[in-house]
């Protein structure tokens, strides 16, 4: 047993319905992976090879709440399906891809806009605008032995009962096997590795006292308090 200097920290985690909870080791997000979302952000929705930054593991949180965090005044909700693995490896192939995951989940990548636009504008990496603490609010994980592995259904976010976000799973430009594999060419990917597979169009700014719901069709709603 290694003896620590320091006390180690906890490992973060993701409820799983039922009971239990999933040990997380790394999170990989696409970006712009749906084609009206891409449009609204101004960029072309052509089938370009997929891009993908990170959240830490951490940053994911469970407990219905998010903080408005400093140094924004423009946070935005993405509603995105959450891939959780139970094994990895590189180069894996696309036919085998679905082998590796465990479960799936609904969940907020939220963003402070303005400092990942400045950063986009300098041209320097985006972690200031998505990898702050709590800026991945994630509901309970669904085992894939249960719910199957999702290729289709309705993905949608409300604020305040509103919807703001409206989308279909069929919609997104590079399918879940699709993102395993490419990720597995570029890092060996392994248990406890979790994948946020990108937002339908319609992303907006919440202000503190907004209530999210956010929910997927066969994976229940998370509801987060904006505070």
């Amino acid at each position: 047993m290694t003896d620590f200097v320091i006390p180690a920290p906890q490992t973060p985690s993701i409820p799983v319905s039922g009971g239990g909870a999933f040990p997380v080791r790394r999170v990989y997000c696409i970006g712009r992976n749906y084609a009206a979302h891409a449009v609204e952000m101004g960029h072309d929705p052509d089938r370009e090879p997929p891009f993908f930054f990170q959240k830490n593991p951490n940053n994911l949180d469970s407990t219905g709440e998010f903080p408005y965090p400093p140094h924004s005044t423009d946070v935005h909700h993405e509603v995105e399906l959450v891939v959780a693995l139970k094994s990895g490896g590189s180069n894996i192939a696309i036919a085998d891809a679905l082998n590796h995951v465990w479960g799936y989940a609904v969940s907020l990548d939220m963003t402070r806009r303005d400092l990942q636009g400045e950063a986009k504008k300098q041209g320097r990496p985006w972690e200031i605008g998505k990898a702050f603490e709590r800026s991945g609010p994630v509901g309970p994980l669904y085992p894939a032995s249960q719910v199957g592995h999702p290729d289709h259904g309705r993905i949608v976010l409300k604020v305040n009962g509103a919807l703001r976000q409206e989308g279909d799973l069929n919609q997104m430009i590079w399918k879940v096997p699709e993102m395993i594999s490419y990720l597995s060419e570029y890092f060996e990917l392994q248990a406890g590795d979790v994948i946020m597979a990108g937002t339908p169009s319609g992303v907006g700014p919440v202000v503190r006292g907004d209530t999210m719901e956010a929910a997927i069709d066969g994976l229940g709603s998370l509801v987060v308090k904006v505070v």
